[in-house]
């Protein structure tokens, strides 16, 4: 702020405090702050009005610059607000902004554009992408409109997005080896263990194309799918992904990755843990070789005829802690002791040499997991009875209750012909019955089995990650045509995942995913010309939690501009 001294035609003079500024537009410009009075009516409580009204703004900018000065807003119900002028903008990136920086996402950039020698800023594609990724999930196209009413706007033009997608693609390798190094410099990566799992992506279109093939959709969609497969550490931070068609045997995905950690990472200790899906004797075997090993969910039925008798046996049990063995059967069928052993978990276990392939098998049993499955067949029965009453025969899948269903044949005499009907089999939900309550586990290694079913227990986390960037981040349908494009778009996804994520350990895990995405999509600013921002979001436990976590804080009943450049300037160090 400075003085504004000003004298009329007839001779009288002005004193004004008046504030530089430059506008949205990046234009210079003032306004009058303050009206001091005139010299005449200054001289009857100062001898000097030139000097005290210097002395006066000089304090102004004093308490200024301690941010302690108070702002007067200036309306009038006579004026209308510009048009076409916004003043409602997002500031919730600015926690990911400080991720971005911290993980040294810009340096990563920057060297790729060295290399490849374009223009555009591929530092701030890259970032407004995994920004709006998280707090307003949208095409490309979308993701750029939506991207002006960041605090900070995009320096770059839409048509420059699909130019930088391509060189993302063909960089993908290069950056999620590096993020995995920078990574390591600013946390603690716990990646003694990996989790594994694969997942699919459907399109918007009726034939096939590039990596879009006709496979098993995940969702039951009737679409051309593209299948991502990805790795995370203990902590639930992703590790590395990949993409591929959606034709292909997901098994077969799993080595190639594991390959390109070895290689690019340099990291060549760990332990994989998948699901039944994808723990093929090929994938085990290459596992437990060379300083790795796995921890896989093995399907009981799909096990021998000795081995299932063996798990699925009564006697043999134990529970961690306990030396004494227990029988089912007398548990179950006693009821003080189900209700005292309601919620342990029982487990057994025992080596197999299956082709040269030395394996422990864990099983688990737990009357609670055998309620909560039965209850869950129970409903399911419910709704496969009224389906087969209204002749609503649809898909038999392994969880669909029409799996429940048999087709008997028969004539008006009861004999086998031609002529069918549908009926729940008993016999099928039986059989099902035998399993409820029993979990395997198969492993390579020698470790305590309450460590290892622990390890296994921690799988739930890649599987919520799949679910926030589809549900979450709304990462399909997608509807780029290219294959390097389509990759990129997955990059961009798996990016705004491991930013996420970050932010959830530097909150401590204590909020969940809808209520922190909630907190960041509603944390808007609204911009007052020429004097600063005013929080327009409601402070929460949560928002103080953010501020706490990442040293600056916006919910000051107006934050100056030179606060706000301040905090511009700390989120990108």
């Amino acid at each position: 702020m400075n003085l504004y001294v000003y004298t009329n035609k007839v001779g009288q003079t002005f004193y004004y405090v008046k504030n530089s500024y430059r506008d949205k537009n990046g234009r210079s410009t003032s306004k009058i702050v303050e009206k001091l009075g005139t010299h005449d009516e200054l001289l009857k409580s100062h001898s000097d009005p030139l000097a005290w009204a210097k002395e006066y703004v000089a304090e102004l900018n004093r308490k200024d610059k301690e941010q302690r000065l108070p702002v007067n807003i200036s309306c009038s119900p006579a004026n209308l607000i510009p048009q076409d002028q916004d003043c409602l903008y997002h500031g919730g990136y600015l926690f990911l902004q400080d991720i971005f920086y911290s993980l040294g996402l810009n340096k990563i950039c920057s060297e790729i554009s060295k290399c490849h020698g374009f223009r555009y800023n591929l530092i701030d594609i890259l970032a407004k992408l995994i920004y709006g990724r998280i707090l307003f999930p949208a095409s490309k196209a979308g993701t750029f409109e939506e991207s002006q009413k960041l605090m900070e706007k995009p320096r770059f033009s839409q048509h420059d997005i699909y130019r930088a997608l391509e060189v993302l693609s063909e960089e993908s390798d290069f950056i999620q080896s590096e993020l995995y190094k920078n990574s390591g410099k600013t946390m603690k990566r716990n990646d003694g263990i990996l989790y594994y799992d694969c997942t699919n992506y459907f399109f918007e279109i009726e034939e096939e194309k590039g990596m879009r093939k006709y496979g098993l959709s995940k969702e039951h969609r009737p679409n051309p799918i593209v299948q991502m497969g990805m790795f995370i550490d203990g902590d639930g931070i992703p590790m590395a992904f990949s993409v591929f068609s959606g034709n292909e045997n997901e098994q077969g995905s799993l080595k190639p990755l594991e390959q390109k950690i070895i290689k690019d990472f340099d990291k060549a200790k760990f332990i994989v843990c998948t699901d039944a899906g994808l723990s093929g004797m090929a994938n085990r075997r290459f596992n437990s070789i060379q300083n790795r090993s796995f921890i896989t969910a093995q399907s009981i039925k799909k096990m021998k005829d000795f081995q299932k008798k063996w798990a699925l046996a009564s006697h043999g049990w134990h529970i961690v802690g306990d030396k004494r063995v227990y029988n089912l059967d007398e548990i179950l069928t006693d009821e003080v002791l189900y209700a005292k052993y309601h919620d342990a978990t029982f487990y057994k276990e025992t080596w197999w040499n299956e082709d040269g392939l030395e394996q422990r098998y864990i099983v688990t049993y737990s009357i609670k997991y055998m309620e909560y499955l039965r209850n869950i067949r129970e409903k399911q029965l419910q709704r496969a009875q009224k389906k087969l009453e209204r002749g609503d025969i649809g898909r038999k899948g392994q969880n669909d209750p029409e799996r429940f269903y048999e087709q008997l044949y028969f004539t008006m005499d009861g004999e086998i012909a031609g002529e069918s009907a549908t009926v729940i089999d008993m016999e099928k939900i039986r059989n099902e019955e035998q399993y409820d309550g029993f979990y395997c586990v198969a492993t390579d290694l020698e470790d305590d089995a309450a460590l290892i079913l622990k390890a296994n227990a921690r799988r739930w986390e890649i599987e919520e990650s799949f679910r926030i960037m589809k549900t979450d981040f709304r990462s399909r349908p997608v509807y780029l045509q290219r294959d390097d494009r389509i990759a990129a778009h997955f990059l961009t996804c798996f990016l705004a995942l491991f930013v996420y994520r970050v932010l959830e350990k530097k909150l401590n895990e204590q909020f969940t995913t809808t209520e922190i995405l909630k907190t960041l999509r509603e944390y808007k600013l609204y911009r007052v010309e020429g004097e600063g921002w005013l929080p327009c979001y409601k402070r929460t436990k949560i928002t103080d939690a953010l501020h706490e976590a990442f040293g600056f804080r916006t919910d000051y009943q107006i934050n100056t501009n030179a606060m706000m450049k301040k905090i511009f300037h700390s989120t990108k160090i």
